[in-house]
């Protein structure tokens, strides 16, 4: 693990060539970037902000083209849906964008952005199929040529698949069986076979919805990684064949297969659970760390305020300068019941933990990371990390600015509030 001062995002520098802005944007710009570090989540907030206070920005294309794809990447419906309708105002023919616009849409499950989406996809249809009547597909020449038409069907088949999905949404049930059935027939997938089935049920369909159900678990069975799918399968059907004198019930033996495997599994879980409560934990407020008497603390009793998480170690100097002006945030929030502040110690000796805090007279109470760190990708320190009301990732703050943390703390955590910066606080409990 590292440990050192909030880093430059160098990379993205050329793309916000500093021609044609002011100064006061040239200076703005530059804060956002060097208080972004390199977390994608304080990226895009910060340029997000730098474009409402600066909405004329002569960079504004190249911006709201790096928003873009920093949404993407963080799989951030809103900011993928703000900045990407823009971004195809200027480029309507960008399949990527259009495929994960309409993909967000979707997601908010309304009828408005249902009619976006069919839209949207819609055209992703037609560029696929623009560039296959522009481009004939030639068989027999060769590996490259295969590879360009499963990439083409692939696409028509997603195409397709957030079509049926716009128009289940719009109450159309039977226009998005059929959709649905077009996207399985060029390229069957686990995810068409579900959306048939989802709209077969819908509309009381239930015979076709089962098979359609039964193909995803067939097609999950092949695409596992044990090559051997396929003879085992060969192997089962000679042996059932051997004692029954036909294949009728395969299908049972291999479902109740399923189902045990799948209760052992669980079983086996569950008990890696017993002995570590993280086990192949995946979700971070499902975590229970433990504190330095042993008492444990589950992430999920915490949900419904705002959670901060400091990761340090005894070993770390920039750690023990930010010390003060953390609890110069607490401060702040000393009174609310709103935000909770938790100290994360990432030693891999834990015995060296209790005699640093009494050394250092720091009174807070202190858990270790039991994997957490691991996660969350923390892969420095100092790192703070914010979660929202409802379990989610609102901040990485990677470093720190010593001028600079608390007030940057600050807001960020007025932030995941839902208030402005700036506005009166009430408070926080400090685990």
């Amino acid at each position: 693990m590292k440990c050192f001062g909030l880093a430059l995002v160098l990379a993205a520098l050329p793309l916000y060539a500093q021609q044609n802005l002011s100064k006061a944007e040239e200076e703005s710009l530059q804060t956002a970037i060097s208080e972004a570090g390199n977390s994608p989540v304080d990226f895009a907030r910060a340029i997000e902000n730098h474009l409402q206070r600066f909405p004329n920005s002569p960079r504004r294309a190249e911006l709201e083209r790096a928003l873009t794809k920093t949404a993407i990447d963080l799989n951030d419906d809103r900011r993928i849906i703000q900045f990407g309708e823009s971004v195809l105002t200027r480029d309507p023919d960008n399949l990527q964008v259009l495929e994960h616009v309409a993909t967000a849409e979707l997601h908010g499950g309304d009828k408005a952005g249902a009619e976006r989406a069919l839209a949207h996809a819609r055209h992703c249809e037609e560029l696929v199929l623009a560039t296959y009547k522009k481009d004939k597909f030639v068989p027999g020449a060769g590996r490259e040529e295969a590879k360009r038409k499963d990439e083409f069907d692939r696409s028509q088949a997603r195409a397709l698949l957030l079509q049926a999905r716009a128009q289940g949404l719009l109450g159309h049930n039977q226009d998005a069986i059929q959709i649905a059935e077009s996207s399985y027939k060029v390229f069957p997938s686990v995810e068409a076979a579900h959306e048939a089935a989802r709209w077969l049920s819908a509309a009381g369909q239930d015979q076709q919805a089962l098979q359609y159900l039964a193909d995803a678990f067939t097609i999950t069975a092949l695409q596992s990684a044990n090559s051997d799918g396929v003879n085992d399968r060969v192997r089962m059907a000679e042996l059932y064949r051997k004692l029954t004198g036909s294949e009728t019930g395969l299908g049972d033996v291999i479902l109740k297969a399923y189902d045990e495997t799948s209760g052992q599994l669980a079983a086996r879980r569950s008990e890696l659970r017993q002995y570590d409560p993280n086990a192949q934990t995946k979700d971070p407020m499902s975590f229970t760390v433990s504190g330095l008497e042993g008492d444990k603390l589950q992430l999920s009793s915490l949900l419904g305020k705002v959670i901060v998480l400091d990761f340090w170690a005894t070993w770390c100097g920039p750690c023990r300068a930010q010390h003060p002006l953390y609890e110069e945030v607490k401060t702040r929030f000393k009174d609310s019941g709103d935000v909770v502040f938790l100290s994360i110690d990432t030693d891999e000796d834990h015995s060296l933990v209790k005699p640093f805090l009494d050394s250092q007279k720091w009174a807070q109470k202190v858990y270790f990371d039991d994997g957490l760190q691991t996660l969350l990708q923390v892969s420095s320190i100092p790192t703070t990390i914010i979660f929202g009301k409802h379990g989610e990732l609102v901040s990485r703050m990677i470093g720190y600015l010593p001028d600079r943390f608390v007030d940057m703390l600050s807001d960020r955590i007025d932030e995941a509030l839902g208030r402005p910066s700036g506005r009166p606080i009430k408070g926080a409990i400090s685990q």
